[in-house]
């Protein structure tokens, strides 16, 4: 290989260079002085350069070798040669250096089945193109190309003949436009003339478009293509169709408009020729280690068939979606978050934008701001919202306030030193919560007095706990005491009244009638509890076999409570009135407030818990440190009961038992049923009489409960243990720079995101609910199967396979076990047409009847450029 610097062969080379032989001290002290070595020939010599030399160094090599012409002025370069001289680098097999005329000249070489290879590839700033020859001078700044290929932003521009001017230029004789990167592409639009202006545009005169050689009539009498990197404002064109419902239309039409690197905004709408319309204005923002986000606002106008006929309906439907993020690293102290999903009742059912919205019917909403002082005390607001689409409930918090302390430790020092005594485990905690609560319904959220139908208080918690004290080295003993302090700016004071109230039912004769009193009321509760309990550990151990222990774990613990009736007439929490009856009811000034009330009785009850774990140790061969593998049989199993001392009958409290577990790491089971020492009467009110007095048995089974659920991912790459594709790009996207509109396209359409890198995967999830409630009939205990069983079942999957290489079918389904049929089914088609690909979708039956059929140029740049028959489901 051959590597010289061409600064020195064009002081030998270019006209007026004033040579002289100097001794070695002369040449020390010249600052433009030049050693030239080689193999055949040493020279050390001082001389000026030319004016007309060029400016700088010029680096360049050659794999085969390097030949001067002294007589021509002319170098000459074989096999993968290389130059660079200031922004400009040049590769190619052939290389002529024409130093007279400051001239380059380039092209590849013939292989030994006559192909051409090693052409030119000249690469100037952050323009590249490769071609069969060029010819380019240093100094002017002009090259003459032919038969070029160049990259512009997200398209190829070819050319027969290019000329590329100084000020960067380019005009382009007999080429096409595309953005299939194939040197003979699939695509391309052909033109006679083409001027590419950098960072900018290409205008050509007229084209028309070639598919695979066929010329086809889409022609324009002009083409503009945009070639500036990054954001680019501009009109976004619609689709357009027919609706057997809606009339023709045109949709998602509108203009993009990139404001700046941080901050974007777009405007699209739609519009139908019977009357419907929306309208959907979105903007995106972020700034890289501070913030991002997006805001998304859509209004629709849906109107389906004709006036006057049965199957006419109009709805005014709208949706608001915002998300904002901060970064962690922005401000370590405080952050602000907001996720909105505001959306009207019937939004989904007619502008879905996803199969998850339209099978959606809950929503929530949270703006909120948290900070900390000294990482001591927490403060937390927020604005929440809540709504479900079916049953149109709506509950809004305006705001939500928590204010935390850390748990502190009153009697320990700070410095520790040696053991710490029982008292100096002694901590205390506080806690504050404010709410501000409308629970409605979204139609009459401002129909009514607003401030009428607020619901708020504050509630203080304070506890103190001793921590835990180890009593005769197994035994765990704590105690807690809890101080609950509740604040309202009202009371409701409650009376029979014999007047008549007149409803939308009818009227009716005497009501209980409730009054408002203002004021600030202050409701307090406090209660202690202790608590002893220990582990006991049980292990057997197999000599033989693939099992080698069994260990079982067993945690009993007893508790008692303490708490005083708030319901007598000293605390003045509770009042009574007379009913039509003539009889004393209690009630409460604050039943139904936000954080309750006081409650109700004393209590001194005991607890007792008896809770299990069953694990067992096995041969695995994966393990090759220990050999074993630890398998739990039963997470949880727990029985649980007790006793209160302060009541007068009915002491003994049911027995509960619950357990859960998970086996092979997908199946989730869990079972949970109560029993009841104490007879029912006729009227299925508990009598203070055992089950074993009267039945002889000892308790007296209520209900069973039992869930099984499962969610298996299988893959042929993953098995359910890693990430899937679009989880991956998603947060891949998430963490580059990109343009926040492409950000949001992708997070907004993760279902449209074909993996090829998985060639199958399937999706299952199953949920299975069983209870069983017995009741009293006919001096028998018993339960009705038709009434008193209940049974749920639900059932999902989805996946996707690659018949193909560039074949992948997808599918989604349910099953619904009352009606006994599949659920919303969805089937989707995706071909892989290189720079081009087709999709066809199709729900069979149900609401959300439909099929669509696309087929498009996959770059954005031409994303307009597509075919796309339909039927709505609306036309269904």
């Amino acid at each position: 290989m051959f590597r010289l610097s061409l600064l020195a062969v064009t002081a030998l080379l270019t006209n007026g260079i004033a040579i002289s032989q100097t001794d070695s001290t002369l040449l020390k002290n010249r600052p433009d002085s030049l050693i030239v070595q080689n193999d055949s020939l040493n020279v050390d010599t001082a001389f000026r350069l030319s004016p007309n030399a060029i400016e700088s160094t010029v680096d360049y090599k050659a794999d085969d070798s390097i030949r001067i012409d002294m007589t021509t002025k002319k170098v000459y370069m074989y096999k993968n040669n290389e130059i660079k001289y200031q922004d400009i680098n040049l590769k190619a097999d052939y290389v002529e250096i024409e130093f007279t005329n400051s001239e380059v000249y380039a092209t590849g070489s013939e292989d030994s089945l006559g192909n051409l290879v090693g052409r030119p590839v000249f690469t100037m700033a952050d323009n590249s193109f490769e071609s069969e020859a060029m010819r380019y001078n240093y100094e002017t700044k002009k090259g003459l190309v032919e038969k070029v290929i160049t990259e512009d932003a997200e398209g190829y521009l070819h050319g027969e003949t290019v000329k590329k001017m100084p000020n960067d230029v380019t005009n382009v004789y007999h080429g096409s436009y595309t953005t299939c990167e194939l040197e003979h592409p699939h695509f391309a639009f052909e033109f006679n003339k083409a001027k590419v202006i950098p960072e900018n545009k290409i205008v050509t005169g007229p084209a028309y478009m070639v598919i695979e050689d066929v010329p086809t009539p889409l022609f324009i009498p002009f083409g503009l293509f945009p070639n500036k990197k990054g954001q680019r404002s501009g009109i976004i064109i619609p689709t357009w169709g027919e609706s057997t419902q809606r009339g023709f239309y045109f949709e998602n039409g509108g203009y993009y408009l990139a404001i700046n690197d941080y901050l974007d905004f777009k405007l699209v709408g739609d519009i139908y020729t019977l009357g419907s319309w929306a309208v959907k204005p979105s903007m995106n923002y972020r700034k890289r280690y501070k913030y991002n986000g997006y805001l998304n606002a859509n209004y629709a106008i849906n109107i389906l068939g004709e006036q006057g006929t049965p199957d006419y309906s109009r709805n005014k439907d709208f949706s608001i979606r915002w998300i904002h993020n901060q970064d962690p690293k922005a401000r370590p102290r405080s952050k602000f978050s907001a996720n909105v999903n505001l959306v009207s009742s019937q939004y989904n059912k007619f502008n879905p934008v996803s199969s998850n919205a339209y099978l959606s019917n809950t929503f929530q909403s949270s703006v909120s701001y948290s900070t900390n002082f000294a990482n001591k005390y927490f403060l937390n607001l927020s604005l929440n919202h809540s709504q479900n689409t079916i049953t149109r409930e709506l509950s809004l918090s305006l705001p939500t306030v928590s204010f935390n302390v850390n748990r502190f430790y009153p009697f320990r020092a700070k410095e520790i030193a040696g053991k710490l005594k029982w008292y100096e485990n002694i901590s205390v905690n506080y806690s504050m919560a404010a709410d501000n609560r409308i629970d409605t319904y979204d139609t009459l959220l401002f129909e009514k007095d607003l401030v009428g139908q607020m619901r708020n208080g504050m509630k203080h918690d304070i506890s103190v706990s001793s921590g835990s004290i180890k009593l005769l080295k197994h035994i765990v003993w704590s105690n807690s005491m809890k101080y609950t302090e509740r604040w309202y700016s009202q009371q409701h004071v409650q009376s029979w009244r014999n007047d008549t109230l007149y409803l939308d039912e009818g009227p009716i004769e005497g009501y209980v009638g409730t009054d408002t009193i203002y004021g600030f009321n202050a409701v307090r509760d406090f209660s202690f509890n202790t608590n002893l309990g220990t582990t006991l550990y049980g292990m057997f151990a197999y000599k033989k076999g693939p099992v080698r222990a069994i260990r079982h774990v067993i945690r009993p613990s007893i508790g008692f409570s303490i708490r005083p009736d708030f319901s007598t007439p000293g605390w003045g929490y509770y009042r009574y009135f007379i009913n039509e009856n003539g009889e004393r009811e209690k009630y409460s000034l604050y039943d139904g407030f936000i954080y309750g009330t006081a409650p109700e009785g004393r209590s001194g009850a005991l607890s007792f818990r008896l809770s299990n774990n069953l694990e067992m140790k096995v041969r695995s061969r994966k393990d090759t440190v220990n050999g074993t593998k630890k398998v739990v049989l039963i997470e949880d199993l727990s029985l649980s009961t007790g006793y209160d001392i302060a009541r007068d009958s009915l002491n003994l409290n049911k027995l509960t038992i619950s357990g859960r577990t998970t086996l092979f790491k997908q199946l989730q089971v869990n079972y949970s049923s109560s029993f009841d020492p104490y007879v029912l009467d006729s009227n299925g009110r508990r009598l203070n009489k055992f089950e074993w007095t009267e039945n002889k048995r000892l308790y007296r089974p209520e209900n069973h409960s039992w869930r099984l659920g499962i969610s298996w991912r299988l893959s042929s790459e993953t098995l359910g243990k890693n990430k899937n594709k679009k989880q991956e790009v998603a947060e891949k996207r998430e963490s580059d720079a990109g343009t926040p509109q492409e950000l949001q396209d992708l997070n907004q359409n993760l279902e449209g995101y074909v993996d090829w890198n998985v060639p199958w995967s399937l999706n299952l999830s199953y949920d299975f609910n069983y209870s069983l409630r017995y009741k009293y009939e006919n001096g028998y205990w018993n339960y009705d199967v038709t009434k008193d069983k209940q049974l749920i079942q639900t059932l999902s999957f989805s996946g996707d396979v690659n018949i193909t290489p560039k074949w992948k079918f997808g599918f989604r389904s349910g099953y619904n076990f009352e009606t006994k049929e599949l659920t919303y089914t969805s089937i989707d088609i995706y071909r892989d047409l290189h720079c081009w690909e087709m999709r066809f979708n199709w729900i069979p039956y149900g609401f959300r009847q439909s099929w669509n059929f696309s087929i498009n140029i996959k770059s954005s740049l031409l994303q307009d450029l597509k075919l796309d028959k339909k039927k709505d489901f609306r036309d269904f």
